[in-house]
């Protein structure tokens, strides 16, 4: 994976590749053992671990496993910034089909079980899912699944049940669809991910089009579909743009920033998207990501719909063009991770410990309690994304016509679940910002 390997130079940023020098995990042997992981997590903690020299370096001994002392070597936060929440540990097989090959073992189906709220909808369908193959649609109220009562699994904040461990594991799902119920059984799959899930363009009752364009992931797959969309959103004569990334985690930069030189065109090429920042140890590693030129001018406005799942990338998107474009923002707030990762592979499994943090062109970010918004807007979780009447597609539409938020009821603030302060990831949802 010559993903998962360091930068050798600032000129290599596509490559990662082992670092040089004495203070590199690359260079020395650790066992493949509960105490040889544990030594290597430390070292690789100490010497590229964004909050090095701020975070707890408690001894390895006492700790169970390697996830046990990855907690205990968290940054517990300070007045600036707040606890790591984001580091974590995953196998290279999962890792590797994710971001490489662009597949995902599950059934298909995501809840808004972050917002802890019943009735437990379906918000999302992944399209080549056993649940798409089911019938199953975004807005189908979850009765229960595998015999455990939807209010449970809200209470508990344990959506486990709703992600296989293997292929060919089953779920039952009891399905209310518009009053009537039916039982739906799942086969667990492994299935292509669809990044981009809907593209269209509006035509305003002031004559303007706008496009709009749903971007589910940020991995190398989705850099074809992007530019396709964008182009058949400019040749069918758009002047404004709707990203909507409410349920988009993030992944790699180098995507995000293909995304971001397709808003811009020609019109703004070499100049700087966004900085990756190390730790004051690495800063040979600090990386500058700037537009490419692509077809077409920039578009001058863009309203990008957001919400608690709007997360890393997509937040780096929305910041890295604010110099350069008024950016709208409509929707629910971001969930505030400013920082990504160089993922590190170590007897099979994935380490993406928070590494750096991601600057604008005016030295912004650390938005760590999420982007500002511009209109609280709540997800009703009802009809497809990119239909016209969908409640936040709506208030966009409303917005670029009037330039005013729609009046409704303010929504209350997402209640984010977290486990020893990490966000609970619900099936179908990945957070991270990948220097790639």
């Amino acid at each position: 994976m010559r993903f998962l390997q360091r930068l050798t130079a600032i000129a290599a940023l596509a490559v990662l590749a082992s670092c040089g020098g004495g203070d590199s995990n690359d260079d020395k042997a650790f066992v493949c053992t509960a105490s040889g992981d544990k030594a290597w997590l430390r070292e690789e903690m100490y010497d590229f671990y964004f909050w090095s020299g701020r975070s707890p370096d408690p001894s390895p001994d006492g700790y169970a496993d390697v996830n046990a002392y990855l907690d205990a070597l968290r940054f517990l936060g300070d007045a600036d910034e707040p606890r790591d929440r984001f580091s974590y540990i995953e196998s290279a097989a999962a890792f590797s089909q994710f971001f490489e090959e662009g597949r995902t073992l599950g059934y298909g189906v995501s809840v808004n079980g972050v917002e802890a709220t019943l009735p437990l909808k379906v918000r999302y369908i992944d399209p080549n899912s056993p649940a798409a193959t089911a019938g199953l649609l975004r807005g189908d109220t979850i009765v229960s699944a595998n015999g455990t009562a939807a209010a449970q699994l809200v209470s508990s904040g344990d959506f486990s049940v709703l992600s296989p461990v293997r292929a060919g594991d089953t779920l039952t799902l009891v399905i209310d669809s518009g009053g009537t119920t039916r039982t739906v059984v799942l086969t667990g799959a492994t299935y292509a991910l669809v990044p981009v899930t809907a593209t269209t363009v509006f035509t305003l009752p002031n004559g303007n089009k706008a496009g709009y364009l749903s971007l589910k992931d940020f991995i190398t797959q989705a850099e074809g579909p992007l530019a396709t969309s964008i182009a058949q959103i400019r040749q069918a004569g758009a002047t404004e743009l709707i990203l909507d990334l409410r349920y988009n985690g993030g992944g790699r930069v180098s995507t995000a920033t293909h995304l971001a030189s397709l808003v811009t065109g020609a019109t703004h090429a070499g100049k700087l998207f966004t900085n990756l920042v190390y730790n004051p140890k690495q800063q040979r590693y600090n990386a500058a990501y700037n537009f490419a030129s692509k077809p077409g001018t920039a578009f001058p406005r863009v309203v990008v719909l957001t919400g608690s799942r709007t997360c890393s990338a997509s937040e780096m998107v929305v910041n890295g063009l604010k110099p350069y474009a008024d950016v709208v923002t409509i929707g629910g707030t971001s969930c505030g991770k400013p920082v990504g990762f160089s993922p590190q592979e170590h007897c099979d499994s994935v380490y993406s410990l928070v590494n750096f943090e991601s600057l604008n062109a005016n030295g912004q970010g650390k938005y760590y309690t999420g982007l500002p918004l511009t209109c609280t807007v709540k997800d009703d979780f009802t009809r497809a994304l990119g239909d016209a009447s969908e409640t936040l597609t709506a208030a966009a539409l409303s917005y670029l016509q009037n330039g005013s938020c729609p009046v409704q009821p303010l929504a209350a603030p997402a209640r984010v679940l977290r486990t020893t302060d990490r966000t609970v990831i619900e099936p179908g949802q990945r957070s991270g910002m990948f220097a790639d």
